[in-house]
């Protein structure tokens, strides 16, 4: 039997280790290079304990020091290097996204579920750029709102999907948004009943993607896979009749080519 999970408080929670990946999590695209205070603030730590996390990490070599500025070094890499090669699948699946890429000239990408955002983990991108800001592996973005959150959010069992439906707060993104907990629920029990997910100019204006679930030849949950591209450009029309045909073939595809370490 599973342990329980520990949270904040419980005995087994080493607090320190919790507060040491805060910081490293606090840096980002916004922020690459910050002073002690810009990370106290953002960690919400009092100056004192920040220092000596990032000192810490300093030593560690984890973290550059230039004058009162503290940025991220490669080594960070080693982390994300050692989650990547631990899922000797992804290369497969890379390989399947970029031929799609090929074939219809569109980007392509798989992302999991960690809470209530999903995180890409894998992607094929094309030359034209989709959003305001830069999709990569490792990007987060709200569960709610994209067609790989749907269809991920859809493989929950039902006692937790109405364990995050309880927690979320929709926002109107663009006007297209679903603006309450009914409208969500529903898009995300329609994707679990037709087996994908479409989310047309709901995060991002301009944004139209379709999304399905990847399975392991075992049935393991792999992620989501997508089709992203821009509304002005491609169709509906062009999205459920053209590109959602070739994202189920991808995802058979895959279903035959990977066999996950508990098949």
């Amino acid at each position: 039997m599973d342990e329980p999970t520990v949270k904040p408080g419980d005995r087994d929670f080493v607090g320190a280790l919790a507060s040491g990946l805060q910081v490293l999590q606090a840096f980002g695209a916004e922020c690459p290079r910050m002073t002690l205070s810009e990370v106290a603030a953002r960690t919400d730590m009092d100056r004192a304990k920040a220092r000596r996390f990032l000192l810490t990490l300093h030593a560690l070599g984890y973290v550059r020091r230039d004058g009162r500025l503290f940025e991220l070094t490669p080594r960070v890499l080693q982390l994300g290097y050692a989650y990547q090669t631990a899922n000797q699948h992804r290369a497969v699946v890379q390989h399947y996204l970029q031929q799609i890429t090929a074939e219809l000239g569109e980007s392509s990408s798989l992302a999991v579920l960690d809470g209530d955002e999903v995180v890409y983990v894998l992607r094929s991108a094309a030359p034209h750029r989709l959003m305001a800001i830069t999709l990569s592996v490792g990007t987060r973005l709200p569960a709610a709102y994209t067609s790989m959150g749907r269809v991920l959010l859809a493989q929950l069992p039902q006692a937790q999907l109405e364990q995050f439906l309880g927690s979320v707060q929709p926002a109107a993104h663009t006007p297209s948004s679903v603006t309450t907990v009914a409208a969500l629920r529903k898009q995300i029990l329609l994707a679990r009943e037709q087996g994908y997910a479409i989310v047309d100019q709901e995060l991002d204006l301009g944004l139209r993607s379709v999304a399905v679930p990847a399975f392991a030849g075992n049935g393991d949950l792999l992620g989501a896979i997508n089709i992203s591209t821009n509304a002005a450009r491609v169709s509906m029309d062009t999205l459920t009749g053209q590109y959602l045909p070739a994202l189920l073939a991808l995802a058979e595809t895959v279903r035959g080519a990977v066999r996950t370490a508990s098949g």
